[in-house]
């Protein structure tokens, strides 16, 4: 793919929704994080059903430690992995206060130190709650990228690297969210929605649904 589709694809993905934002529900980069570790291996609206009952009262380092791992447990078990994200987010939690201030760290390094939180989760953060024009690649973004050919590539890293080499910095900080949602409701797995994308005529996949 020339870079001339690929900016034409992201100005219009920008024209059709100037200011993506997460579907994940927070008010601070610390709901943010825990929202994020949560939503491994599960849906955004599954992870909103569960953080509503207890953000309000426990949505920060020091609230959601003293909840304790098994309490905190009975509030997320309706999301894969419950038991050991609980664990994660109170020893991330233990860290935060100890080592942090009770503050979300805003590098890299010692986001990814945090137990559970991995190089995608790292890469929300820094962008969503930061402001950092980080690419983070879950399944929806690298299976638009291969299908269209803005970036492909055979593992989540090599998406990560092709993207950050190929997306025009003025697209750089919302192309996450763009191809997020693009994937989750227009290029879906099982049979992509290509008459009604609005980069239909730029992608380049050969095998085009025709309704």
């Amino acid at each position: 793919m020339n870079p001339q589709k690929r900016r034409e694809i992201f100005a219009r993905f920008q024209a059709v929704n100037p200011e993506p934002k997460t579907e994940l529900e927070y008010e601070t980069p610390f709901q943010l994080l825990i929202a994020v570790l949560l939503s491994a291996q599960a849906t955004d609206k599954s992870v909103n059903l569960a953080t509503r009952k207890f953000f309000p009262q426990h949505g920060t380092p020091q609230t959601m430690y003293a909840l304790g791992e098994a309490t905190l447990a009975t509030y997320i078990k309706t999301i894969g992995l419950y038991k050991t994200k609980a664990k994660n987010v109170i020893a991330t939690c233990d860290i935060l206060i100890n080592q942090h201030g009770g503050t979300v760290p805003q590098t890299r390094e010692a986001l990814e130190a945090l137990p559970g939180v991995g190089r995608k989760t790292a890469s929300v953060v820094l962008n969503t709650a930061f402001g950092q024009s980080t690419i983070a690649v879950d399944t929806h973004i690298f299976r638009v990228s291969n299908r269209t050919r803005i970036a492909p590539g055979r593992d989540v890293l090599a998406v990560e690297r092709g993207l950050e080499k190929f997306v025009a910095p003025e697209f750089r900080l919302n192309a996450h969210h763009w191809l997020i949602l693009h994937g989750r409701y227009v290029c879906v797995a099982r049979t992509p929605k290509c008459p009604q994308c609005a980069i239909s005529d730029l992608c380049e996949f050969r095998d085009k649904t025709l309704s």
